[in-house]
Formats: structure tokens, C-alpha cells, sequence
């Protein structure tokens, strides 16, 4: 498990960093900013003993290298890094499979960091088991990353890998299907099964999915889309498949 520092800034992933247990040295307030939330997180700050400082609005700016901080940076250890080894050793097994039917986010050289941050947020909302992706083949995890996940990043595990063909390889051996997006899918999405233990690929915003990745997914699943323009942002895309998979296992249950 890696552990970095980091700066965290906006009101909502600050407050989810204290409620989700980082280890936070000090936040800093604008001053003479008098927002109820940041009141709260305030209080909140107070309660944890974690200690506070105000400053002017050009300090925090400089601070929090941003001017869209709503008036709060924390400066603290930064989201906990997981291997896919250790990560998969605590997870139910029997015969060397998978147990409880996992679900896992594949990120092949997503580069935009809102992209990233959506994409962690949705992945934790659908109750995803973890998001994987490559450790120099991403856009790294800034604050810029963690305030558009909107606080999402604190409560599902982020398992960076050294080769994502290698990661991929590994979870198929653990009985997970990989289904790769892909705009020349044999398949459309909803005629997928997404039933089962599953990883889901979602490639470059620009070139998609990198050719031995493709290549090394089970199956390929396509979205409609009309002609102009054409594809989908990443994020959305991403959306689109992980709630089928919440669709299809509600039905089955149903």
C-alpha cells in the first residue's frame, strides 16, 4: 500500500476526507469567508483535534495552486494506493475464484482529470468494488482529480498497477470477465451479461482502448450513438455501462 501526501481542496472532498478517516495535518479557511458549510467542516475540524489556520484569499489561492478551492484546502495524507495482489487477498475466495461476484473499473490512459474524478464518483455510486489503472498511463491523482470525484475517491479502493494487460490476465484467472468499450463492439451493451464477475475497460478519450488491451478483453460491448458526433466522453460512456450492470443484477434478483 502506497501512501502519498496531498493537497485536498473544495468543501465537499475536504469534508468527506474527515468523515472518511484520513489522516489530515492541518486545514486552511479563507478568512472572512462566512459560508455554513465551511462553518461545518470548521466544527467537524474542531471535533477530529485537526488544526486550523485562516488566510487571505490570495495566500489560499497560491496554497491550493486553484482558484476554485471554495475556500478550504487540507493538507494531508493522500488517497491510500492498493496493488491488485493485496487487494485480492482480501477478497472471499474458493478454488482460487472470485467469490461475491466483484465489480471492477479498468481505466486504459484516461488522461483528463475530471474525466478521472467522474468517472472514481460513479464507479463508488454503483457500489463498484474498485477502479484499476495504470500507473504511467493516467492522469495522475491530483486535487484537481479527488474534487471531481466529490469525496467518492475516500470510499473505494484505487488499485494502481504496473501493467494493466498483466492486472487484466490476473482477474480472469480469478474467474472475472473483461468487457472492453469499444465504438466496433460485436456486441451493444444491453445485449451483454453483466451478471456475473466483471471488469469493465474504458479506454483514452481520444483513441479508445490501446490494441493489445482490446485484444485481451473477452468480449467487446458497443453503445448507439447517431453519426454526429459520433462517440461519447468517457465518463459517460463508463456511466452508461456500470449502471447496466446495477440494472441487470437488480433484474436477476427481481
Amino acid at each position: 500500500m502506497v501512501i502519498r501526501m496531498a493537497k485536498i481542496i473544495g468543501r465537499n472532498p475536504v469534508n468527506e476526507a474527515i468523515i472518511g478517516g484520513r489522516n489530515i495535518h492541518e486545514i486552511i479557511f479563507q478568512e472572512s469567508l462566512n459560508a455554513n458549510r465551511l462553518n461545518e467542516i470548521k466544527e467537524l475540524a474542531k471535533e477530529e483535534g485537526i488544526k486550523v489556520r485562516e488566510v487571505s484569499a490570495i495566500e489560499i489561492s497560491r496554497i491550493a495552486e486553484s482558484d476554485n478551492h471554495q475556500g478550504v484546502v487540507a493538507l494531508a495524507e493522500d488517497i491510500k494506493l492498493f496493488s491488485l495482489e493485496e487487494f485480492v487477498e482480501d477478497l472471499p475466495q474458493s478454488n482460487g475464484f472470485l467469490l461475491n461476484k466483484p465489480r471492477f473499473l479498468i481505466l486504459d490512459q484516461i488522461q483528463d482529470p475530471h474525466n478521472f474524478g467522474a468517472l472514481i464518483r460513479t464507479a463508488q455510486s454503483a457500489g463498484f468494488d474498485g477502479v484499476i489503472f495504470h500507473e504511467n498511463r493516467f492522469c495522475d491523482l491530483t486535487a484537481t482529480v479527488l474534487k471531481a470525484s466529490s469525496g467518492a475517491a475516500e470510499y473505494i479502493p484505487l488499485i494502481k498497477v504496473k501493467n494493466l494487460n498483466r492486472a487484466i490476465e490476473d482477474l480472469k484467472a480469478k474467474g472475472v470477465w473483461i468487457a472492453g468499450a469499444d465504438m466496433e463492439g460485436e456486441q451493444e451493451y444491453f445485449e451483454a451479461d453483466f451478471t456475473g464477475s466483471i471488469g469493465i475497460v474504458i479506454g483514452n478519450e481520444g483513441s479508445g482502448l490501446r490494441r493489445l488491451v482490446k485484444e485481451n478483453c473477452d468480449f467487446l460491448v458497443s453503445i448507439p450513438v447517431t453519426n454526429n458526433p459520433g462517440s461519447l466522453n468517457a465518463s459517460v460512456a463508463a456511466g452508461i455501462l456500470i449502471y447496466e450492470t446495477v440494472r441487470q443484477r437488480k433484474i436477476k434478483l427481481d
